[in-house]
């Protein structure tokens, strides 16, 4: 995937993810984007931690979905974080 693939990838998937927590009006769309990018990392590793197999790298349903649920548990890990902090 090209870098504006991996853009509008990290954006849905970061925009996603934001209306499910509830955490939509604290980001903005370069935030979204970075969530999704890193979602997508996060929920790469622990697809191959779980199954052994690498991650397809596409925008295809199967890899929307494991980007949505790792930038889930990133923004959830970012709050405890911040909870913590305060």
């Amino acid at each position: 995937m090209g870098i504006i693939a991996w853009i509008i990838f990290g954006a849905l998937a970061g925009w996603v993810a934001s209306l499910i927590t509830g955490t939509r009006r604290r980001q903005g769309c370069l935030l979204n984007i970075a969530v999704g990018i890193i979602g997508a990392f996060v929920g790469g590793m622990i697809v191959e931690c779980l199954t052994g197999k690498g991650v397809h790298i596409g925008f295809d349903p199967a890899s929307f979905v494991v980007a949505v649920i790792g930038a889930i548990i990133f923004l959830a890990i970012a709050g405890i974080a911040r909870r913590a902090w305060k």
